[in-house]
């Protein structure tokens, strides 16, 4: 169908967001729905401050679902059990065109597991299909039989979900949207007074309360080991607003100058200014890639979480920049491994030696090329897709009083 556009004037989704990766792609998907429909679609459900700035009301704070890892989850679980009630139960008040699931499985597919077995019309759809590749492909068969339709941002994923029925469509990642290449550097370092040459790094820890109290001391310690060889090193730490004031209160006596900035535009024009970047794993890694900002990535969970994925994970990387690539471009140091001395090391080559530099810079630019995939903007082919789901469900739905 080529017009996306409901007869009637446009149809309600119920959008659901459970972290600032999720709010961002949300925001994209509700400006991309709005322009395909001249405006005629309403926004419901739950979502961040990017997605509340595109006119979404949520019906709780996100904040509450952003959690990750099992015994990081287990304090919280009474009340995470109690929010996926009260948004089933809101879906079925509502009666929405469609239902969207942006990423956070743990709670969007356990929304849409009571929703199908309550409403079975409605229809269901999910952002961002699981990592099949990465655990078990048999959990592709699990979202057949939940959801209605499937929303790739990786070019070789459509075929797990296929095979078992599922329509999905590649729509590529929305994060090419997002202007990561696209900072001013210069710019940046007038307005936070930065010298020409002073050696900029990119900080970032993550937008999750877990991740950054993990992972700040340990950053801490690495610029503390490097600022001997590095005098006029200084730390721009890009943070987002769920974590703003944890990590301010983190980096106050930080060895080095320190400077906290939040927005996507500041974040990226910090990238620009930057001669390297150590982050937390997750999706800044391919915001970094199109920035071709050469990084080191760290991680550290809890231990029995971990002992737990290894059981079930099938991938050699956890960088999306790596498994593209099928090989180790971006170091990773991860749990045992995420310690001050083995981050300098790492770092400080970045800073050092340019032919390192130059590696990663040449690498991440194949991946830049594979998360475009043409000329339309991810977004837009999401919210394409998305409409004419609806369009084709409405267009089949039989008649009232008739089954």
């Amino acid at each position: 169908m080529n017009d996306p556009v409901a007869a009637d004037g446009g149809p309600t989704l119920f959008l659901i967001a459970g972290e600032p990766s999720g709010d961002a792609l949300g925001a994209r998907l509700m400006a991309a729905a709005k322009r395909l429909t001249g405006g005629k679609v309403r926004f419901v459900g739950i979502g961040g401050e990017k997605m509340m700035a595109e006119g979404l009301v949520s019906l709780f704070p996100m904040a509450e679902l952003t959690l990750f890892g099992i015994f990081e989850l287990l304090p919280h679980l009474p009340n995470l059990i109690r929010r996926i009630d009260q948004t089933v139960a809101e879906i079925i008040r509502i009666r929405p065109d469609a239902v969207v699931g942006i990423d956070s499985p743990g709670f969007t597919v356990r929304v849409a597991k009571k929703v199908r077995a309550a409403a079975p019309a409605i229809p269901l759809i999910h952002y961002v299909a699981p990592t099949v590749w990465a655990w078990k492909p048999k959990r592709a068969a699990k979202y057949a039989a939940i959801y209605d339709h499937l929303l790739a941002v990786l070019p070789f994923e459509p075929p797990y979900f296929e095979r078992e029925g599922l329509a999905c469509t590649f729509v590529g990642h929305s994060v090419v949207e997002g202007g990561a290449g696209k900072g001013d550097g210069a710019g940046f370092r007038n307005r936070h007074g930065i010298a020409s040459t002073d050696r900029v790094v990119a900080v970032l820890p993550g937008s999750r309360k877990g991740e950054v109290s993990r992972l700040l001391p340990d950053f801490r310690a690495t610029l503390e080991r490097l600022q001997s060889s590095h005098p006029t090193l200084v730390a721009v730490v890009p943070t987002v607003a769920t974590v703003r004031d944890r990590v301010a209160a983190a980096i106050a006596d930080w060895p080095v100058r320190t400077v906290l900035v939040e927005g996507d535009a500041e974040k990226y024009d910090a990238f620009a200014a930057a001669e390297a970047a150590l982050a937390a794993s997750g999706t800044v890694s391919l915001e970094l890639a199109l920035a071709r900002l050469p990084t080191v990535i760290a991680y550290r969970l809890n231990p029995v979480t971990v002992a737990l994925y290894r059981r079930l994970i099938r991938v050699k990387y956890v960088n999306l920049v790596n498994l593209m690539l099928d090989r180790m471009l971006v170091p990773e140091l991860l749990q045992q491994d995420c310690r001050p001395d083995r981050l300098a090391t790492e770092l400080g080559r970045l800073l050092d030696d340019p032919a390192a530099r130059q590696v990663q810079i040449n690498g991440v630019a194949e991946v830049a090329r594979w998360l475009g995939q043409g000329d339309t903007p991810p977004s837009e082919r999401a919210a394409r897709t998305i409409l004419n789901v609806v369009a084709e469900r409405r267009l089949n739905r039989p008649p009232e009083g008739k089954p």
